[in-house]
């Protein structure tokens, strides 16, 4: 007689159907592991981009000069400030340690590059150069899949003497107070309002941004048009 211990045909089935309900799961953690980690990437990625926006804005913007353009005598002058619904101009500069030294042009507005609406930078020396000297004008993407790019700027609206938001900032003799800065993802993604406070003269320091109305800015936008 053969003393020699096996295993039953159901034994082995059921062994199989257990190995088989613990590769399921394994798989299904492998998988749920991968996507968590996909969706924390696009999160950090979606803030990254987020934080550089307003660190640009913030380090630049905030920091733009009242400067006249008038190095052309034959030309009238321009105020160096202009900003459109879509669109803003401003005087800067970049800190010592970058290569670019001098008062700069900076040029923030929405454009498509390649079939996708995109916030670019372009900037420029301000003040005209040698003769001899070569114009190096840099344009960057600040910003990429752009729904929507809209500005609005918080000064004294000429036509009703009060200070309330406006669509545009064209041909003044100073800057806005405030500029906001309204962005919109094509994929959906929330991006909140950046606000920043200008300089509206050389002794002007920035206003207390709880007593200006921000919450209204359609109605006001919408008077001021």
């Amino acid at each position: 007689m053969n003393n020699k211990l096996g295993f039953t045909l159901i034994e082995v089935l059921i062994a199989m159907s257990l190995l088989s309900l613990m590769m399921v799961l394994l798989f299904s953690s492998l998988h749920i592991g991968a996507k968590s980690w996909q969706q924390g990437e696009e999160k950090m990625a979606d803030v990254n981009d987020i934080a550089i926006v307003q660190q640009f804005f913030n380090n630049h913007l905030a920091h733009a000069l009242p400067q006249w353009n008038d190095f052309d005598p034959e030309k009238e002058r321009i105020f160096a400030f202009q900003g459109q619904k879509n669109a803003v101009q401003f005087v800067g500069a970049f800190p010592a340690s970058a290569e670019r030294s001098g008062l700069q042009l900076f040029n923030v507005a929405l454009k498509d590059i390649h079939k996708k609406s995109t916030v670019t930078v372009s900037v420029k020396p301000f003040f005209p150069l040698a003769e001899n000297e070569t114009v190096f004008e840099d344009e960057v993407e600040l910003i990429s899949g752009v729904k929507k790019f809209e500005l609005a700027y918080f000064g004294l609206n000429d036509e009703t003497g009060e200070y309330q938001w406006q669509s545009e900032w064209l041909n003044k003799e100073l800057q806005p107070r405030l500029v906001k800065i309204a962005i919109e993802r094509e994929d959906g993604r929330y991006t909140p309002d950046i606000i920043v406070a200008l300089r509206v003269d050389n002794t002007y320091s920035n206003i207390d941004l709880d007593s200006v109305p921000i919450d209204d800015t359609p109605d006001t936008m919408d008077t001021a048009q």
